[in-house]
Formats: structure tokens, C-alpha cells, sequence
């Protein structure tokens, strides 16, 4: 009999031990869960949140013709930019103008662009940009100038945060093709650096 005691002794003991070895473990799974959440937590906190200023540039009703009759639909054209340098367009469609609006903003959210300008507000140098039949000219104008610009490309160079330049328009005025060239323009500049690293130079030697 006190073999057979001695034995579930044993058996209840290893029971015991396997249960506290499994709440350590639980326990321990629970402090990482919850550090793993702080420190979530704490970087979504950290992270900066960019705020945008948006422009409707264009609103039109469009039709589809279906074997049923015609079908009537909104189209929105959309600029956001936090007039830092990024700046983002889009086009939404919808059954309502609202809705269509704010398809509009978030695809303009989902396309954003880096702008590179200087100290004063204005671009490096003469650049043109093309897409389609569309040709922005865009120069750099002297302090205290303001923008010269109209239509879609000054809601573009507004939003970028420019506040010196020249633009003309050199092609077809179509309000998207006329922000994809302006943008196109934008993004082709060169910074000094970077021409005087393709030159093998220093800034001062350009």
C-alpha cells in the first residue's frame, strides 16, 4: 500500500508542477501582449499625423448610355497638399456630388507626390512638364512676386507651398492633364547637390 501512495504522490506532484509550469507560462505571455501594446500605443502616438488643405478643382455630371436609358453620375477632381512640399491629386465618381468629393480626396491621399523647392519659396530652374497634350512652363519668379499661375497648375503650386513662381501653360488646358504636367514639371527639377554630385564638383565650384 505505501508503494502505491509513494506513487500517486509522485503523479499528483508532476500534476502540480506541469500546472504552475503552464500558468508561468500564461503569465508571461500576458506581460509581453501587454508591452507589445505599449509600445503600439506609444509609436502610434509619436507618429506625426500630416494635415492637408484640399481643393475641388473640377465638378462635371457625366452620363452612360445603357440599354435602359441613360445613367447620371458625378465626377470630382481633387488637390490636397500640407503646402510643405507634398502635394496629391485625384478623381472620384459617384451618384451624389458629396460622395464623389470624397472619393476624390482619398484617392488624392493614396497619390501623393514630394515637391523639391528652395529657401525662397520657388523652383531651382526652368523646367517644363508635359503628359498628353498638355505643357506647363514653370520659372522661378523674384521674391515678393507671388504665383503667376491659373486654373489647375496654381492650385497645384498653392498647395505645394510655393510662394514665388511663374507658370504658363503651353498645351491642351484639360484640368487633368494640366495637373499631371504641372506635377511632372515639379518633379523633374534638380537640386545644386545633385547636379554638383553628377558633375563630381562641390556647390561652390558650380
Amino acid at each position: 500500500m505505501s508503494m502505491i501512495e509513494n506513487n500517486e504522490n509522485i503523479v499528483v506532484e508532476e500534476v502540480n508542477n506541469e500546472q504552475e509550469s503552464n500558468a508561468l507560462d500564461s503569465n508571461n505571455e500576458q506581460d509581453q501582449a501587454k508591452t507589445v501594446d505599449k509600445n503600439t500605443t506609444q509609436s502610434a502616438a509619436t507618429t506625426p499625423t500630416i494635415e492637408f488643405e484640399e481643393k475641388i478643382v473640377e465638378i462635371k455630371r457625366i452620363s452612360k448610355t445603357t440599354k435602359g436609358g441613360r445613367v447620371m453620375r458625378f465626377s470630382a477632381l481633387a488637390i490636397i497638399g500640407d503646402k510643405k512640399g507634398i502635394v496629391g491629386f485625384g478623381m472620384g465618381k459617384s451618384n451624389e456630388v458629396p460622395d464623389a468629393i470624397k472619393k476624390a480626396i482619398k484617392n488624392a491621399n493614396n497619390n501623393l507626390f514630394t515637391i523639391k523647392m528652395n529657401k525662397r519659396g520657388t523652383v531651382f530652374h526652368e523646367v517644363v512638364g508635359k503628359h498628353g497634350a498638355s505643357k506647363v512652363l514653370l520659372k522661378p519668379a523674384p521674391m515678393g512676386k507671388g504665383i503667376v499661375a491659373g486654373g489647375a497648375a496654381r492650385a497645384v503650386v498653392e498647395l505645394a507651398g510655393f510662394q514665388d513662381i511663374y507658370t504658363k501653360s503651353l498645351g491642351s488646358n484639360t484640368p487633368i492633364n494640366l495637373i499631371r504636367a504641372t506635377i511632372n514639371g515639379l518633379t523633374k527639377q534638380f537640386t545644386p547637390n545633385e547636379i554638383a554630385r553628377a558633375r563630381d564638383k562641390r556647390i561652390t565650384d558650380l
